[in-house]
């Protein structure tokens, strides 16, 4: 691969690869982050749902318990 870049000036390397990559690929890119991020989404509403049942259960039990003390 180093060959075949070897005489070609900088910007070609740094500058055009990488654009005509996006162009091609940016698609697929903008395919996989969007799903990364709609996925990241869904996990942080389960972590808020769980929680959030988690401390109204363990709200009721402490309530409940006090209660059947007396």
């Amino acid at each position: 691969m180093r060959e075949i870049f070897a005489g070609l000036p900088w910007w070609v390397k740094w500058v055009a690869v990488p654009v005509i990559a996006l162009v091609v690929f940016g698609g697929l890119i903008a395919s996989v982050v969007g799903f990364l991020v709609w996925l990241l989404f869904k996990v942080l509403i389960f972590v808020a749902l769980v929680g959030g049942l988690v401390y109204v259960v363990r709200k009721f039990m402490a309530g409940s318990s006090s209660r059947s003390d007396w």
